[in-house]
């Protein structure tokens, strides 16, 4: 039996908007910031698979972000990473993906599942008093969601703010209003989303920058206490992968990684050791794991890294299994073509070359079904790729149950454009780095 308390108390908030792109990693990073200088102990979750937007968060609330969402991390997992955030915390916040009502699951019915209040974040620019019919449709949408109102974005004037507030009806709660700033003093961002955190030179400057807006809004105190139950006892994971040593690659190229999947790793028994193809010429394990990131972006030092690319060639050679996700599986091949039209020869492991495109070429929330279990992830690239292996099958679309993305398995080689989620499936996650998965 545990001895857990089957309830702990934390003050919450779910932040949503409209849409993508009105500014929510920037509202949460600020919270985050803002609480963390009082010297509250604040934890951050993003709704849906995402790696950028974490990086961002994690600078700013100075712990680890993880993903929750109530398909690929599924409802059990949700509620124990809420549970245990609640034990330490003194502040939860959440970003929620895309819009409140988007998706299924959406961020909406999360929020609900917890009974965690809602703020949504709208974006007003070049907008009156529409704001407050806006306000009002995302409040009434659906009666039983726990909404605690919204905040104005991109407020030009004080003028303008006032304009904001007379729309605003009486059974909805306007929480304040953030100026309009210049877009140099915004996150970046480039094709697959935000900038990564370490690529940002000034980011604490502009973390710091974005709190300080915080202080003029009702969200610079802390709102009620959210009640979170204790989740069922997990059981303990089968050593499958005892006395393994997978070698993970991690680098400004390779950095798409759910802590997650390495404690996965972890607790089937792997040693983990982590190495660079940017900077190191040489890795020796019995698996390794290639995640995805930037390749594009870093063509001519991976091309010039020939140690690496013999000792990938010998690992692959010699039977150990190798598994590579999106950015990863593009480093495998043989060469491949940013979006300026640079390109370069790469490991030439798997046949084929790859072309970054301007606009998406694989989107949303897929599953690949194994007979160890439907390990569970999503599709997110910009990229195509022609290639003569025939996939060994297709992984399995959320929305509409139809053929996702091809799963390549050549020798010891497995890769996808899937990111896999393997807390969802920890048992398919282990067949992927071991030998016998023919």
């Amino acid at each position: 039996m545990s001895n857990l308390p089957p309830f702990r108390s934390c003050p919450a908030l779910l932040i949503t908007a409209t849409a993508s792109g009105q500014g929510k990693t920037t509202l949460v990073a600020a919270l985050a910031r803002y609480h963390r200088r009082l010297g509250r102990r604040v934890r951050v979750f993003k709704i849906g698979p995402d790696f950028l937007d974490p990086m961002i968060l994690q600078c700013a609330s100075g712990a680890e972000v993880k993903p929750l969402d109530l398909w690929m991390v599924g409802e059990t997992n949700c509620q124990r990473a809420l549970y245990d955030a609640a034990g330490e915390a003194d502040l939860i916040l959440i970003e929620g993906a895309m819009g409140l009502f988007d998706g299924a699951p959406s961020g909406a019915d999360l929020a609900e599942r917890f009974a965690i209040p809602v703020v949504a974040l709208l974006n007003t620019q070049g907008m009156g008093q529409t704001f407050g019919a806006l306000a009002l449709g995302l409040a009434q949408y659906r009666p039983t969601l726990p909404f605690a109102g919204v905040i104005a974005n991109r407020v030009a004037s004080a003028r303008h703010a006032e304009m904001l507030q007379a729309g605003m009806p009486a059974t909805v709660r306007y929480l304040g209003g953030l100026p309009r700033v210049p877009s140099t003093a915004l996150l970046p961002s480039r094709h697959l989303g935000l900038v990564q955190a370490e690529e940002i030179a000034d980011l604490e400057q502009r973390l710091d920058a974005a709190a300080n807006g915080i202080a003029a809004t009702a969200l610079a105190h802390l709102p009620a206490p959210v009640q979170f139950s204790a989740p069922p006892a997990a059981a303990p994971l089968p050593q499958l992968l005892a006395g393994m040593r997978i070698a993970v690659a991690r680098d400004a190229a390779f950095s798409f990684l759910y802590a997650d999947n390495l404690r996965t790793l972890t607790a089937l028994g792997a040693e983990l050791q982590f190495f660079s193809p940017l900077a190191d010429d040489d890795v020796n394990a019995d698996a390794i794991y290639l995640p995805g990131g930037y390749p594009e972006l870093h063509l001519p030092t991976l091309a010039a890294n020939t140690g690496m690319t013999r000792a990938l060639r010998t690992h692959v050679a010699a039977g150990r299994p190798l598994y590579a996700e999106c950015g990863g599986m593009l480093y495998l091949l043989d060469y491949l073509t940013d979006q300026a039209g640079n390109g370069a020869a790469l490991t030439g492991i798997l046949a084929g070359r790859g072309r970054l495109q301007t606009r998406l070429a694989g989107l949303g929330m897929q599953a690949l079904d194994t007979a160890q279990g439907s390990l569970r992830g999503h599709s997110f690239h910009h990229s195509t790729m022609d290639t003569p292996v025939m996939p060994s099958g297709f992984s399995r679309r959320q929305r509409d149950g139809q053929c996702g993305e091809p799963f390549y398995r050549q020798g010891a080689v497995q890769a996808s454009y899937l990111h896999l989620y393997f807390p969802s499936a920890p048992l398919a996650a282990a067949m992927l780095f071991q030998s016998n998965t023919d």
